[in-house]
């Protein structure tokens, strides 16, 4: 019976795709429109983050993990964490931005969630090229490895749309909620292999003990090791971090759908 709600909701979004394409072009539009810079707000974060923790663990310290050049190293695994993080943010604003839309409209209201996520992953790729620059700057070598680069785009999608589902609502009828994803966030940053590698972690190396064997439960562990790949095959871990992100976003999308289902009903009173 849960299966066949979460298959019917999932068939009636894809029946709204062409709204979903719209309203992903006028998200970016209005975004942009006063804006001078335009789309390089997209980037400009991230690439001062990769540029700060460059000049650290490049100038100012010895550096122990990672890989050269340090720079597509990192931006490898700023990338991909901006699009979450920014989606994930904006998802606990996706239905109270626009309330009067979510409540008049006939169109199923998960799909305030998917438009947030979907921006967001166009404004992702709008940094592919600063990505690309640098690699070219730098002579890194772009891998065969890159052809599961399409891999790690569908578990991301589905484990922030899954997440995006559950804080749409919950934000709405929690103020805590917004205040706690601030503090989550931060930790994620540190404990997702962003300014370093998942090999750092699992490589025995360190003294780590059991902490490394539940590390890969972080599901940006293997989303973050399969993008770093197309530039850094020699830093693979393995298969196994994939695995447990791809049944983890899986899931998350499962309950993020029920979570969103069940509390659609009461939010609407709120907003």
């Amino acid at each position: 019976m849960a299966g066949q709600v979460v298959t019917a909701r999932i068939g009636t979004l894809w029946d709204k795709r062409r709204i979903l394409s719209l309203l992903v072009s006028r998200d970016l539009k209005v975004k942009y429109a006063d804006s001078v810079l335009g789309y390089l707000w997209s980037v400009l974060e991230p690439l001062a983050m990769a540029g700060v923790y460059w000049f650290v663990f490049t100038k100012l310290m010895t550096r122990q993990v990672g890989a050269d050049p340090y720079i597509v190293f990192l931006l490898c695994g700023m990338l991909p964490w901006q699009w979450a993080s920014a989606s994930l943010r904006s998802s606990m604003k996706a239905l109270s931005k626009d309330s009067k839309l979510v409540k008049s409209t006939n169109l199923p209201r998960e799909i305030w969630v998917l438009r947030t996520v979907g921006s967001k992953f166009v404004e992702f790729l709008y940094a592919i090229p600063v990505l690309a620059f640098f690699a070219l700057v730098s002579r890194a070598e772009l891998s065969w490895w890159v052809v599961f680069v399409p891999l790690a785009v569908l578990i991301q999608t589905i484990l922030l749309t899954g997440a995006g589902l559950m804080l749409a609502p919950l934000a709405v009828l929690y103020g805590d909620v917004e205040r706690l994803m601030r503090i989550v966030l931060r930790l994620l940053f540190y404990f997702s292999p962003i300014i370093y590698g998942l090999s750092d972690v699992t490589s025995g190396h360190r003294d780590l003990g059991v902490l490394a064997k539940f590390y890969i439960l972080n599901p940006f562990a293997g989303i973050i090791e399969l993008y770093r790949a197309a530039f850094f095959p020699g830093e693979w871990a393995g298969w196994s971090a994939v695995a447990v992100s791809a049944v983890i976003s899986v899931a998350m999308l499962v309950v993020g759908i029920r979570v969103f289902g069940r509390l659609e009903g009461t939010v609407l009173k709120e907003i």
